[in-house]
């Protein structure tokens, strides 16, 4: 057993290659939150909040202000009882998200150091390793054709193209110029709840011949609208992702219950890291599929997914692509990617990221 002696935070920017923009928005830096829990034995837990905006409405500055909250009480619990210490977490922090995250994140990755083993073998160690998908943001039908061709050029076999947001003929355009790209290419429409039932359905009808290839819709229609889901699901002949209409355990059984999608996509960054776990055994519990998803996260939090998907085992959908839109890598370490490979069994302690030295001395 080992005590948490402090609790520090900063802000951590990172630019980006392009702004990453999705239906609701658009990011061109990440304004994130680095974390960073220390035991009594020196050992130092890293934790990151990537607040969104225009997906969770939190932003950095929000972050920030509710994470001293939580300093105080923390200092002094044994890391070991890390469930006790996620509840006191959490009692501070659970109106933002992103910040009970990065708390949890460092906690169990300073555990998992403190006793000598990855993450992923913390996790279960079922998969060393997972194919992710790259996205294709927000934006012209002839920018989303190039990225596709990138894509495929790097090994990607699946693209995630944001929708939403737009006329869905201009959607729609782009899902055929991807597929005139990357005709073998299968492709997740997310259109972060930007569509009524009907919108969305109507860009199915309008996507021709990338109708075909089209593997998953995620999250077609509003947060509340599960029926809107449901109709997607039934009417459009693909399977639907939750992911903004499941923020807990009980968001995912009741999703179950409604037959309102089949998968649930898991976000760290949008419930906290210990109910993104029970999330994932409650959708296998009622037999729904699988997907891993984040925020505009570095490899820390990226990582910490990946740890959590493999460790598990069973991912069907792996959506942890956004360190390959950073311009700047400020940290080291973490999962080994080529291409969509994702490799986590060389991992030897926590999640493997630590920050490197320039960014430690900004």
């Amino acid at each position: 057993m080992s005590a948490i002696t402090d609790l520090r935070a900063r802000a951590f920017d990172v630019p980006l290659t392009e702004p990453f923009g999705i239906a609701t928005g658009q990011q061109a830096v990440a304004r994130n939150v680095l974390v960073e829990v220390e035991l009594e034995d020196g050992t130092i837990g890293l934790g990151e909040a990537a607040p969104f905006p225009a997906v969770n409405g939190e932003t950095q500055e929000q972050v920030l202000g509710a994470l001293p909250a939580v300093m105080g009480p923390l200092v002094g619990l044994e890391v070991g009882r890390y469930r006790a210490v996620a509840e006191v977490a959490h009692d501070a922090l659970q109106a933002t998200p992103s910040a009970l995250a990065a708390v949890e994140t460092a906690l169990l990755d300073a555990l998992a150091r403190h006793r000598g083993l990855s993450l992923w073998s913390f996790f279960g160690g079922a998969e060393g390793s997972l194919q992710t998908d790259i996205t294709v943001p927000t934006g012209t039908a002839e920018a989303a054709a190039a990225a596709a061709r990138r894509a495929v050029a790097a090994g990607f076999q699946s693209l995630k193209v944001k929708v939403g947001g737009t006329d869905v003929d201009d959607d729609a355009r782009r899902l055929r110029a991807i597929h005139a790209a990357a005709p073998d290419a299968a492709l997740i429409l997310d259109a972060n709840a930007a569509f009524d039932a009907r919108d969305a359905l109507r860009l199915l009808d309008a996507a021709g011949p990338a109708r075909q290839r089209v593997a998953l819709f995620e999250q077609p229609t509003a947060r509340e609208d599960w029926e809107g889901l449901e109709e997607v699901q039934r009417d459009g002949g693909v399977p639907v992702a939750a992911d903004e209409s499941a923020r807990s355990p009980a968001d995912v059984a009741g999703l179950a219950r409604a037959g309102a999608a089949r998968v649930i996509n898991v976000k760290i960054t949008k419930s906290g890291l210990l109910a993104a776990w029970q999330m994932m055994l409650t959708a296998r519990a009622h037999g729904l599929d699988l997907m891993i998803g984040g925020m505009v996260e570095t490899e820390l939090c990226m990582s910490t997914s990946a740890c959590l998907a493999a460790g598990l085992g069973g991912v069907r959908y792996v959506d942890l692509d956004t360190p390959l839109f950073m311009a700047e890598r400020p940290l080291r370490g973490g999962f080994e990617q080529r291409g969509p490979s994702v490799r986590v069994d060389g991992i030897e302690r926590g999640h493997g990221v630590t920050v490197s030295d320039d960014a430690a001395s900004r």
